[in-house]
């Protein structure tokens, strides 16, 4: 499971990357689930919007939406109606940097690890997007992540990664009438993808610490502080 991404840019290196207006937007280190994140979507491709990650705020008047997916797996896709609907109707990207997995070692410890692009590039996480009303009948929207199978580095550290798409399939992933067969084929075969890391500071396990330093390389410590051999 994908819990936790950053995408510690500044605005204007999204306008840019993007080729739409400036957001209202600080970066973020520590992006975790509940929290609002920048996206394009399907529907408005041609400027950010800003969704909750996965689970729906405590004012959601539906409370059943109180546990969000955060992840869908792109594996399941063709299989659910619920899935091939959004993957027809509410598709979004998602900007990131990087993200974060834990790597078990043994039964008890835990390794915060940084996993990004060995570009160092902005790049594009696939998902879904949804529209919910709150108690006085707002609309909010939230969006959750397509997972896949990690590749050969990421793999050494956490079975699942982000679907991160080329600038090309962006393209179609955005295009509102790219028709089911190929959206199905991108999700299934994504354009391979390098990647590199480092272990990071426990830190992370608490969302509040949304610091720069955790772009940083840390020597390897397990989820209570302390320092470990294994990486």
């Amino acid at each position: 499971m994908v819990e936790r991404f950053s995408i510690g840019v500044t605005a204007a290196s999204l306008a840019d990357r993007y080729k739409v207006e400036e957001p209202i937007f600080l970066p973020k280190y520590n992006g975790a689930p509940t929290q609002l994140f920048p996206v394009l979507t399907s529907e408005t491709p041609q400027g950010f919007s800003f969704f909750y990650w996965g689970v729906a705020p405590e004012w959601a008047k539906n409370k059943s939406m109180a546990e969000r997916l955060i992840n869908v797996r792109a594996e399941q896709i063709a299989e659910r109606p619920v899935l091939k609907k959004s993957l027809l109707n509410y598709r979004c990207i998602i900007p990131s940097d990087g993200f974060y997995a834990w790597k078990k070692v043994g039964k008890k410890t835990s390794i915060p690890w940084r996993i990004f692009p060995k570009t160092k590039s902005i790049l594009s996480i696939a998902g879904f997007w949804e529209e919910y009303d709150d108690e006085e009948d707002s609309s909010f929207h939230t969006f959750t992540i397509i997972t896949q199978a990690s590749s050969a580095f990421a793999a050494t550290i956490t079975e699942r990664m982000p679907l991160y798409l080329s600038k090309e399939e962006e393209k179609i992933w955005l295009d509102k009438n790219s028709e089911e067969t190929v959206l199905l084929k991108l999700i299934q075969q994504p354009e391979p993808l390098e990647l590199d890391g480092f272990t990071v500071s426990p830190q992370l396990s608490n969302v509040a610490f949304d610091k720069p330093s955790l772009h940083l390389p840390m020597p390897a410590a397990d989820q209570y502080g302390n320092l470990t051999l294994f990486n």
